[in-house]
């Protein structure tokens, strides 16, 4: 009888000691995971953050080169427009130096649908200074098909598929290119005109001075 009293409690010991070894595995378990939870909120800050460095990278880009073909750079003398040149190109190399990336994780579906989106963006961006408005016009057919409030304007129906085939971080990547594409144009056509306005103004000027 006693034995038997003395194996019982031994073997509710074990019991014991089994469901406290497990409760213990279990915060563990649980801690572990916060912790990985806290991880995973650090990780997409620090791709945010990242992927706003990389925005104000090109926003700087942009800037610069606004200034270099902005209309006072074409009404100031020649010694001051030269300096103000190389003051820009300093710092367009500088701006060059950062390198911010940020990959997306694509399937390969998705993979292919964004090489596809690029090499046709790319193509277009290379026919830019051939005809400005006809690339404009595709452009902004294009970035029409990005957007959910869309203007007036043909949307390329083709174009949107393979966007929204694409990952959701590429969808806000390619809109954003195409907005930048589209302002340079703008800013581009803006120095054009103005730069015919002064020759017009010369030509006017030396006949009058001819007369």
């Amino acid at each position: 009888m006693a034995q038997a009293k003395i194996q019982a409690k031994m073997n509710e010991a074990a019991k014991g000691g089994l469901f406290s070894r497990s409760m213990s595995m279990a915060d563990r378990s649980s801690r572990l995971l916060e912790s990985l939870d806290q991880l995973e909120m650090r990780v997409e800050a620090l791709r945010e953050a990242a992927s706003a460095m990389e925005q104000e990278r090109t926003c700087l880009l942009e800037m610069i080169q606004s200034i270099q073909n902005s209309q006072e750079m074409h009404t100031i003398c020649d010694g001051e427009r030269e300096e103000l040149t190389l003051t820009a190109n300093r710092l367009m190399g500088r701006t060059l130096t950062v390198h911010v990336s940020v990959d997306t994780v694509r399937n390969p579906q998705q993979e292919d649908a964004m090489q596809k989106v690029m090499a046709l963006i790319d193509d277009i961006a290379a026919k830019l200074l051939d005809d400005m408005e006809s690339a404009r016009k595709r452009l902004m057919a294009l970035h029409a098909a990005c957007v959910t409030d869309a203007p007036s304007l043909p949307i390329d129906q083709k174009f949107q598929a393979m966007v929204i085939s694409c990952a959701l971080e590429d969808q806000k990547k390619i809109k954003r290119r195409l907005e930048t594409l589209i302002r340079n144009i703008d800013n581009s056509e803006k120095t054009i005109k103005i730069m015919d306005n002064q020759k017009v103004e010369e030509t006017e000027k030396t006949k009058s001075n001819g007369k």
